[in-house]
């Protein structure tokens, strides 16, 4: 008897188990779609990088902090931009028309007492040349007069182009100075990091006394709350995509949920080692809570049919044949196809039943 009870269930099981599966054919909308892949991205999302090498002194944010534009995010600590810093105001210090004060005033003493000589020896000068006219005194007293006249008026010149240069030299070098303080100070300012937006925190690479450079990103910060997409698309169907046309995103986080977005912008440089194209996309009306990076996947619709007859795309048969009732195969001519149905244009009415095929 329990060979005959295994007998009855086995073919009991095998009649089961060869028994095809069949569908009716439906009229449903279809659209035509293609796939892609991708994350999301908070709006002005962008990683900071430290213009500058040294070690972190001080962190004035944790991750997960609001920050607004302009706040200092860490100070890093660098000996030598410090010192080169306090040497730029020193001697901008030294170069400063009050500390050459004392040389300027020397000359221009220098300039009035040579001014003085001139008057006396161009007094002198004047007498000897009058007594000279009469026939009085010599002519080497004469030419005496002269020659102390001429010097004193060379010595006033020089006097005067001494201060000019003076003064020139001072000027220069008090603005050049102010000039290097200004970009020392610039340069350590680049040592205090800041926030190029208002958002959020989203993280922190690098902790206290990290050694940090201009190389390797030390946080990511954006949008607290606005949301994009970025999609990568095959090179392969990169020509069919339009700025405008509708999405449809899935997430894992928001499981049996679909949500709608818009493309935006289109990176018209294809990535060699992916093959791929960067598609960039906003939400229509973006999930309640949402964090960067969170991995989705995308229908791009491209076309769209209403009411239309469909099977499901494992039912067809190398493109162009269905299983009927029957078993037997029967062309068809198919329209747009989805990663579930094919429309089906011609070959079969509503309601039909078709034969899902056994490899």
């Amino acid at each position: 008897m329990k060979i005959v009870y295994f007998l009855f269930f086995s073919l009991l099981f095998l009649s089961c188990k060869e028994k095809q599966e069949q569908t009716q054919v439906e009229i449903m909308n279809i659209s035509e779609s293609v796939y892609a892949s991708g994350i999301v991205k908070s709006k002005n999302q962008y990683q900071v990088f430290s213009k500058v090498s040294g070690i972190i002194d001080e962190l004035y944010v944790k991750e997960g902090d609001f920050v607004q534009k302009g706040q200092p995010l860490m100070k890093i600590f660098n000996q030598t931009s410090r010192l080169n810093t306090e040497n730029a105001a020193l001697l901008a210090e030294n170069s400063a028309l009050q500390a050459n004060a004392d040389k300027l005033k020397d000359l221009s003493i220098a300039i009035e007492l040579a001014h003085k000589k001139l008057q006396n020896d161009s007094l002198l000068f004047v007498r000897q040349s009058n007594l000279w006219s009469q026939q009085v005194g010599t002519k080497v007293e004469f030419e005496q007069r002269e020659l102390a006249y001429s010097n004193s008026k060379i010595a006033y010149q020089s006097a005067i182009l001494k201060y000019k240069e003076l003064k020139r030299q001072v000027n220069f070098s008090a603005a050049q100075s102010k000039k290097n303080l200004a970009i020392s100070q610039t340069m350590e300012a680049d040592y205090t990091l800041k926030s190029e937006y208002t958002g959020r925190l989203y993280s922190l690479q690098k902790e206290k006394g990290e050694m940090v450079n201009a190389q390797t990103a030390v946080a990511t910060i954006g949008d607290a709350n606005l949301f994009s997409l970025e999609l990568q698309v095959d090179e392969d169907d990169i020509v069919s995509i339009k700025k405008g046309q509708v999405i449809m995103v899935t997430l894992d986080s928001y499981q049996g949920e679909a949500f709608e977005a818009v493309v935006e912008e289109i990176d018209p440089l294809m990535n060699e080692k992916t093959r791929a194209f960067t598609v960039k996309a906003n939400f229509t009306k973006q999930p309640q809570l949402l964090f960067p990076n969170l991995t989705v996947e995308a229908n791009i619709i491209l076309q769209t049919k209403a009411k239309v007859l469909t099977i499901p795309r494992n039912y067809l048969i190398e493109d162009t044949y269905v299983l009927n009732e029957k078993n037997e195969k029967i062309k068809v001519k198919t329209g747009l196809k989805d990663y579930q149905k094919v429309e089906i244009i011609s070959g079969l009415q509503a309601k039909d039943i078709i034969l899902k095929p056994t490899k």
